[in-house]
């Protein structure tokens, strides 16, 4: 979602004369877009910051912005302890960032606007064309959550669940396709609970998927509460619609679970994943895990790497619990930090298992492609399969744009590399 945020940036501040660069040198205007999930995010401004500071020693300090989560949650931190930053912009206003920089340009006041208006934002951003023309896009279609699970920071960076309107999401998807977009992948902090005027997720991907040139969607991040049966019913019916399912559970242990205000167990998570089989059985699972959690003991633990196993996630996130200012569970106590690096490690060296052999079983099937890009050697072309595996072929062809079958001959932790099936008559699709 802050690709997606840090993009729409670039597009308003277009209109007052700005361009990109990726030379920091000559940089008039540094915004730094913020992620507040974990702890190391804040670290990070404060490095990034004094890089700034050593590069622009002997010439004119640009204007320095400070914008999304960390901004929302820390402002006046931010403000105090780093003199260096001008301004701090919550993620819900950045669509007034073109007034803010104009008033900077003129003094140098620093500016603290992190108030919440979601409602504003997207009404001033449906009159700024997205300019996004990579294969692959981002599309935010709600943001906020309502859930306040005990160890998030969500709620209190991005504020309550609000769904944009299902036309202008479809306006905005025929724009990326029209520059090139063929993949659009639904962004919310709990984006199957869109919902506006009673249209709900699965009528945006039905919609969507009426778009002639737009070739693949994707959603994410979901939530097991709000994974109701007409989203089911999409992955039955929409082929356009991707069979892999980001799907957080954060941890195996009902105890936990219920500690964490989650609001289902983990029979419930089970039984989704037992539906969306039913419907469609090439379907494949992610998560989140959190491990060290206060309270959780080894049996609980074990419990984890047990649901892991059973679903066996081709792909995870897996973090120390990091307790974060604002929620409930910062003032929780914690568990031996030692014995959470333990488990962490052991959590991940069995995902990393079973992320190896689901890719090494793909070698010899093929798999269906969407090539993104050309990467750095010559003939040679990035692009993803199905399931979001990154993957490389050699071609003498522009791949760009375009769905292939290929052939997976080798298989590394995070890529697989192929060949261009030739041979169309039998045809094997990775699952």
């Amino acid at each position: 979602m802050n690709e997606y945020d840090s993009n729409r940036i670039l597009d308003l501040a277009k209109k007052i004369n700005y361009t990109r660069t990726k030379n920091l040198s000559e940089t008039n205007c540094y915004i730094l877009n913020t992620c507040h999930i974990r702890e190391k995010a804040t670290d990070k401004v404060y490095h990034d910051i004094g890089r700034l500071k050593k590069e622009f020693r002997k010439k004119t300090k640009p204007v320095v912005l400070v914008a999304g989560c960390v901004a929302q949650a820390e402002g006046e931190i931010l403000l105090k302890k780093e003199k260096y930053i001008d301004a701090v912009i919550g993620p819900q206003s950045y669509h007034l960032i073109n007034d803010m920089i104009l008033k900077l340009e003129r003094k140098k006041n620093s500016i603290n606007f992190t108030e919440f208006d979601v409602v504003e934002k997207f009404d001033s951003l449906n009159s700024v064309r997205n300019s996004d023309n990579k294969i692959s896009s981002n599309l935010t279609i709600q943001e906020g959550c309502d859930k306040f699970c005990k160890f998030c920071v969500v709620p209190y960076t991005r504020g309550a669940e609000f769904s944009r309107s299902l036309k202008e999401l479809v306006l905005e998807a025929k724009h990326l396709v029209e520059n090139g977009v063929r993949e659009i992948n639904l962004l919310g902090q709990n984006v199957n609970a869109y919902n506006f005027e009673n249209k709900k997720i699965s009528d945006l991907i039905i919609e969507l998927s009426k778009i002639k040139n737009l070739k693949r969607i994707r959603y994410t991040t979901s939530h097991p509460q709000d994974f109701t049966e007409d989203l089911i019913e999409a992955h039955k019916n929409c082929d356009k619609l991707m069979p892999l399912i980001h799907l957080p559970i954060q941890s195996g242990s009902n105890k936990i679970l219920e500690d964490m205000n989650r609001k289902h167990t983990v029979e419930q998570y089970l039984k989704i994943i037992e539906k969306l089989l039913r419907v469609k059985s090439n379907i494949k699972f992610s998560s989140d895990f959190i491990i060290g959690y206060p309270r959780e003991t080894h049996d609980d633990f074990n419990a984890t790497i047990k649901l892991f196993k059973k679903v066996k996630f081709i792909n995870s996130y897996s973090y120390i619990f990091s307790p974060r200012p604002g929620t409930p569970a910062f003032n929780f106590e914690k568990i031996d930090q030692n014995e959470a690096k333990k488990r962490l490690i052991k959590f991940q060296d069995m995902a990393k298992k079973i992320k190896t052999d689901y890719r090494n079983n793909l070698i010899n099937t093929n798999a269906k492609v969407l090539f993104e890009n050309e990467v750095k050697e010559e003939n040679f072309y990035f692009g993803r399969d199905e399931y979001y595996n990154s993957v490389i072929v050699k071609s003498d062809d522009n791949l760009t744009g375009k769905i292939k079958k290929v052939k997976i001959i080798k298989a590394n932790q995070n890529t697989l590399f192929g060949e261009i099936e030739k041979n169309f008559n039998k045809t094997y699709y990775a699952a």
